[in-house]
């Protein structure tokens, strides 16, 4: 018998949840569906946008803590990219300029997708893309 499969649910460990949040949220639109306590600190949320879902959990106990991010860490996320199918690459990208972010236009890429690139506040990689 097959497994069955019927989602998959990226966790993302992030040094600030507020500044994650307020990316993922007040910046690309996802809601925050659950958190692992109620009110504004926490450090785990479930967050969803149109059907796709991520989750984001704090890469330290907050006791623990350090006052900036380890380079090293920061610098291993860049291995990790999540792809979006985005129909609307050049809205997108419009969009994001509005609010404020530093983005580069989209690029169509030789194998056929337009493809609009971001990095998170924690260095990790996501791609808005669609077939040229």
């Amino acid at each position: 018998m097959a497994l069955d499969i019927r989602g998959l649910v990226p966790l993302l460990q992030v040094f600030d949840m507020p500044t994650s949040i307020h990316f993922y949220r007040d910046s690309l639109g996802f809601e925050v569906v659950n958190t692992s306590r109620p009110g504004e600190h926490f450090g785990w949320a479930l967050l969803r946008f149109n059907g796709v879902e991520l989750m984001l959990n704090t890469a330290y106990e907050s006791d623990e803590r350090p006052p900036v991010p380890d380079p090293n860490r920061v610098l291993g996320h860049g291995d990790t990219g999540l792809y979006f199918g985005c129909p609307d690459v050049e809205g997108a990208y419009k969009q994001l300029r509005v609010k404020g972010l530093d983005v580069k236009e989209p690029v169509i890429r030789t194998y056929g997708m337009n493809q609009l690139n971001i990095i998170d506040p924690d260095g990790y990689n996501l791609c808005f893309q669609w077939p040229a």
